[in-house]
């Protein structure tokens, strides 16, 4: 029998332990032996709960039970997190987990100790929630040399956004939905200002290159300024609006990866991508173009893929399932302001002027409104469009990059 350990009792937690023992038989049969959740830490008691008798408040009792192998770490944080996962990979179990924060911030690291101590460290769970993402980048397109990940990876900032055009609702109002269902935070602060999608495209990132990429030095920029107004000046011109995390590569191993609000052309597959869904869109140099598209979270759907993982750990007890190469040497990165691509710009009515001066060579965008206006620049270094918007001052409304 192989005994798991599940560390939070959470909305994810208690999803672990509900696809295990519901899907028991199946679960078991794939991992090749019968699987059993022996313990579930939390600080808190579950008086009726169905697994009461499993939960326990001290850690030591699993990291000194010789029986667990398998430990599903889904507290959250990069605290007592991340001290028991470094102590159960020390004893030689195995680790699973959704944690995207922990992961981003000391994968590499633990990956490494993993390996040494023949266990694994698995965290499919923590880029695309219930979306194969980790997995196939590090198995099934190993041959290949990937150029370009282009993704949504946050389901409130989609939620957000997708109400938005649909509905014409502002920014404030939609937030609001979204945490009324659920969707969103009570502080969505991680979510809204993309530092959520920051951490996942730095995992990305980090899987594409090999090496390790620091999401505190990713640019990140929120969806928080985007507003019904910038909708109507892309459906003008056959775009929408989403919050992408971008990864590039170059020849030289160096790589762009950030975060930000991107209108992108109807006609791409992404833009399709609505409401709480996900899309990851990985480009190869051999396979060209591929997309894996999904739920990025929820209790089941999060659940299934930390599940995922803790049966391949099951098939590889006693040794190390890791086929990733993630050094802890860091990625050289590209400086964005050195990048180039247009820009669509709104500004108030009395600056159009101003704006064909400041970016000749683009367009006006006609989209019926007489308060302001919009404009698409020609392509150009970002650093070279963010000098010239400081000239329009406060008659700058908003700027979006275009994919």
């Amino acid at each position: 029998m192989i005994s798991v350990a599940v560390l939070g009792y959470g909305t994810v937690g208690s999803g672990v332990v509900e696809v295990i023992e519901n899907n028991n038989a199946e679960v078991s049969a794939k991992a090749g032996e019968e699987m059993h959740v022996k313990y579930i830490l939390d600080l808190r008691d579950f008086p009726g709960d169905p697994y009461e008798d499993r939960v326990v408040h001290d850690f030591r009792v699993i990291l000194e039970d010789p029986e667990v192998s398998i430990v599903c770490e889904v507290m959250g944080g990069v605290g007592a997190a991340y001290q028991f996962t470094r102590q159960a990979l020390e004893a030689g179990k195995s680790v699973c987990t959704s944690n995207k924060e922990l992961v981003a911030k000391h994968g590499a690291e633990l990956l490494e100790l993993a390996r040494t101590k023949n266990c694994s460290y698995m965290f499919e769970a923590s880029v695309g929630g219930g979306i194969p993402i980790i997995r196939p980048i590090n198995k099934a397109l190993t041959a290949e040399k990937i150029e370009s990940i282009i993704a949504i990876l946050n389901g409130t900032t989609n939620y957000i956004l997708t109400k938005m055009e649909k509905e014409g609702a502002d920014y404030a109002q939609t937030l609001k939905q979204a945490q009324e269902l659920g969707y969103a935070e009570r502080n969505p602060e991680a979510d809204v200002e993309g530092h959520d999608a920051c951490r996942k495209v730095a995992i990305l990132s980090s899987l594409m290159v090999g090496k390790n990429v620091d999401s505190e030095k990713l640019y990140t920029e929120g969806i928080t300024r985007i507003t019904p107004a910038d909708f109507e000046y892309a459906r003008a011109e056959g775009m929408t609006i989403k919050l992408l995390a971008t990864s590039v590569g170059y020849e030289d191993g160096s790589i762009l990866a950030m975060v930000a609000p991107t209108m992108l052309s109807k006609e791409h597959p992404l833009a399709a991508v609505n409401d709480v869904y996900n899309g990851v869109f990985v480009t190869g140099n051999m396979l060209g173009d591929v997309m894996f598209y999904g739920k990025g979270a929820g209790k089941l759907p999060t659940a299934s893929a930390v599940v995922s993982d803790v049966v391949d750990c099951a098939r590889h007890i006693g040794r190390s399932s890791i086929v990733c190469i993630w050094d802890k040497e860091e990625a050289k990165l590209i400086d964005k302001a050195e990048t180039e691509k247009a820009f669509f710009v709104r500004v108030k009515a009395i600056a159009k002027d101003t704006v064909c001066k400041l970016f000749p060579g683009g367009h006006f965008v006609e989209a019926g409104r007489s308060e302001d206006c919009g404009y698409i620049t020609e392509v150009m270094k970002e650093k070279d469009f963010a000098e010239k918007c400081k000239e329009l001052g406060e008659n700058l409304l908003n700027e979006i990059r275009l994919a």
